[in-house]
This record gives C-alpha cells, sequence and structure tokens, in this order.
C-alpha cells in the first residue's frame, strides 16, 4: 500500500504522523511525506526562500525519521507550487491509494492545510482520502469505526477497503444506512398541501428495504475480518451529512468511513455533496474510499 501524507508546521501537521504511527499497516506499506512550500509564502523580511525551503526539508525527514522508526518504508519530498495542485498531482504521480490530509493548518509562512485545500483533495484526488482530526483528551489510532452505506458500488468498495486492512485488535465497527424519503416534488415533506400519507408509506417500506439490503450486505463483508458488526439504520430527520454526523458523535467513533459516490436518482444518499460535507464537518477523522 502507498500513503501520501500531506504535512506542514502546526501540530495538525504533527497530528497525521502520529496518526498513521499509531496504525497497523499491511506489509510493504511505503509512505512519502509531502510538504508544499507556495511561492508567495516562501520569504518574510527574517526569512529567506532558501530558508523555507530548507525547514521544509528537515520537516519532512523528521517525519519520515519517525515513521521509519516505526518499522514503515518512509521517505521525504518539500515541491513548490499550490498546494492543491502539489497534492493532487503527486498522487497521481505515485500511484498513491491514500492521501492523508489534516483538515486545517497553520495561517502563515508555508500553510497549506487549511479546509479549502482538504476540500480540494477530497473532491478530486485519484485515490482515496483521509482528513484527519485529532480529537482532544483521546490517543492517536482507531478504536471505533463507523461505516455510511447506500448499498452503491462505492459503498462496497469502501467495506472492502476496512475488510482488507489491518486494524488494532478489539477495534468495533458500526454500519449505518440513511433512509432518505422522495415523494418526487421538490416541496419539502410535511408542508401544504399534504402528503400523501399512502404513497408517503410505500417510500418508507421501499427505503427501509433499501438500506436493510444495504447494511447486511456490508456487515457480510465485515464480518470476515471483524468478531462482531454493530447495526443502525435511520430514518431521515434531517440532511443525510447530519445524521451521518450524529451518529458518529453519539457512538464516540474515531473514523467515519463513505464511499466517494453513491446511488443515483431516488435511491442515492452518499452523493459527493453529501460525502464532501461529512469530511468537512465531521468532528472526527474520516476516510473518502474510491
Amino acid at each position: 500500500m502507498k500513503l501520501l501524507v500531506a504535512v506542514d508546521h502546526s501540530e495538525m501537521g504533527q497530528a497525521i504522523v502520529k496518526e498513521v504511527v499509531a496504525r497497523p499497516w499491511p506489509v510493504n506499506t511505503c509512505v512519502e511525506v509531502l510538504n508544499v512550500v507556495e511561492p508567495t509564502h516562501m520569504w518574510t523580511v527574517s526569512q529567506t526562500a532558501e530558508e523555507s525551503i530548507r525547514l521544509s526539508d528537515d520537516l519532512v525527514n523528521r517525519a519520515a525519521d519517525e515513521l521509519r522508526g516505526w518499522d514503515l518504508e518512509a521517505g521525504g519530498v518539500t515541491i513548490k507550487g499550490d498546494a492543491k495542485r502539489v497534492i493532487l498531482d503527486r498522487a497521481k504521480e505515485t500511484k498513491a491509494d491514500f492521501v492523508f490530509v489534516g483538515s486545517q493548518g497553520v495561517s502563515s509562512l508555508t500553510h497549506f492545510l487549511l479546509g479549502n485545500v482538504a476540500s480540494a483533495v477530497v473532491s478530486h484526488a485519484p485515490c482515496s482520502v483521509e482528513i484527519v482530526r485529532a480529537k482532544e483528551g483521546k490517543l492517536p489510532g482507531v478504536r471505533k469505526i463507523l461505516l455510511a452505506t447506500d448499498g452503491s458500488e462505492f459503498s462496497e468498495r469502501a467495506a472492502r477497503s476496512i475488510a482488507e486492512r489491518p486494524w488494532p485488535t478489539g477495534t468495533e465497527i458500526e454500519v449505518m444506512s440513511v433512509v432518505e424519503l422522495h415523494l418526487g416534488t421538490t416541496q419539502a415533506l410535511f408542508e401544504p398541501p399534504f402528503v400523501d400519507n399512502d404513497q408517503l408509506e410505500v417510500q418508507r417500506a421501499q427505503g427501509m428495504k433499501r438500506a436493510e439490503e444495504a447494511v447486511a450486505s456490508a456487515v457480510e463483508i465485515l464480518s470476515k475480518s471483524f468478531p462482531k458488526v454493530s447495526e443502525s439504520i435511520s430514518v431521515l430527520l434531517g440532511g443525510p451529512r447530519t445524521v451521518i454526523i450524529d451518529e458518529a458523535d453519539k457512538w464516540g467513533a474515531d473514523l467515519i468511513v463513505v464511499g466517494s459516490h453513491g446511488h443515483r436518482g431516488i435511491e442515492r444518499f452518499l452523493l459527493g455533496s453529501v460525502c464532501e460535507g461529512v469530511a468537512r464537518h465531521a468532528h472526527c477523522s474520516v476516510e473518502v474510499i474510491r
């Protein structure tokens, strides 16, 4: 497995490295630590461009040394340019399986892990992405994983991605699906003139069946790797993004995993906008699987 770990000089940059270190990885996993130096931020009155590059080199080399200390093959690279473009291009060039970025970073010299950068990486990366969030008072690593599924091909890939990787002994997993009701109108469900109760009940029954099938499919995949998998189905009372994040908070998830796309038409709920919304607003780390 190939990991591209994008870091900066902030505490978040350090947290990303610690998160990678805290997890078991498949044999022969290799890590490239990347720091981007944006040209417009390369020098100040007290710091030259050469010094900025040197500091960046020191940063990635220290991170790579830490990763090698945990028996991971690792190297570091400093690249000048626009952060969003550099990360995306580097992921493509190295054929990375995963890109790790922080939800935010420093806002001064050599900054780049700001929300808009993370959002662009989630939206356009050629591979899976993890947005890392360090939760206050919690040690690095994953102990609880929440998989949100709609039964689509992308959700199945997300389940298989989890099942195929090593995780610490005792890792818990919950599979959830959201029942989203559609009445074929842009009007809110419970606004006048009136809701057709029979039609609503049909939609609810169909939605429940889809959700149950989606959860059952994911559980079948995951049960081969996890001794116990919890199940959860929610009838939509808010936006899908809100429902997923609320469940993660209530359960105390360390990681939310979603497919990058879902079903289209009335059967979808993990469309790109929802996926990106979860990645942007969740209070824990989020993986978007491609």
